[in-house]
């Protein structure tokens, strides 16, 4: 069930890194915030009912809300045109709480990947509060651009992997999902430069007409 949530995390990952690039209108990205947003709140809500209490469960159920929420929270701002401070700073939390649970899934879950993983959401969710809680709007094109690579480097990727059984967690794909994670923050940073008009140089004036001889005489 939570592979099946993490695919669409992917979808709208990118949805929204759409968004934020200009590509798509806020209101027409709204619908899939609804949709995956609902799913990770009822998702993780019937993993919770049963786990019968095992703690490792009711870890892995408890960071899908902080998905569900945001993608709730997005939905409702696109819809009734609310400010995106609210959600800019409730992205500052999940942040916090992805680097706790990239250190559990390094230390306690012994999922090195997903530990990989959570650390490169908490990134995510950062450039959200720097764009939308402190309006750094010139962050808007990079953090696009990262949405967009890494809705399918942490959503889409692994959960295809996961439903297929080829999922591995181990020192070697940590490694690759690490310096992917980094490759993708510099190439998103690259790609969200503001794009200045070129500055156009003046031709150089042009040079008196000369006389006509004849008409010189």
């Amino acid at each position: 069930m939570g592979s099946v949530g993490l695919l669409y995390v992917g979808a709208v990952l990118f949805i929204n890194g759409l968004m934020l690039l200009g590509k798509i209108p806020g209101k027409a990205a709204a619908p899939m915030n609804y949709f995956v947003g609902i799913m990770q709140v009822v998702f993780p809500t019937l993993l919770m009912l049963q786990s019968e209490g095992d703690p490792a469960v009711v870890l892995g159920a408890s960071g899908l809300y902080l998905f569900g929420f945001t993608y709730l929270y997005v939905a409702l701002n696109q819809t009734f045109d609310l400010g995106g401070e609210g959600l800019g700073w409730f992205s500052l939390f999940v942040a916090v709480v992805a680097v706790v649970m990239g250190y559990l899934n390094f230390t306690t879950v012994n999922d090195p990947v997903f530990g990989a993983i959570w650390l490169i959401w908490a990134v995510l969710w950062f450039l959200f509060f720097l764009v939308l809680g402190l309006h750094r709007d010139s962050l808007t094109r990079t953090t696009g651009w990262f949405t967009v690579i890494v809705a399918h480097l942490t959503g889409t990727i692994p959960a295809l992997l996961l439903l297929t059984g080829a999922y591995q967690s181990d020192s070697l794909w940590t490694w690759v999902m690490g310096l992917a994670g980094a490759l993708a923050l510099a190439l998103s940073i690259m790609l969200g430069r503001p794009q200045h008009e070129s500055s156009t140089v003046p031709p150089p004036p042009e040079p008196p007409p000369r006389r006509n001889a004849r008409a010189a005489v």
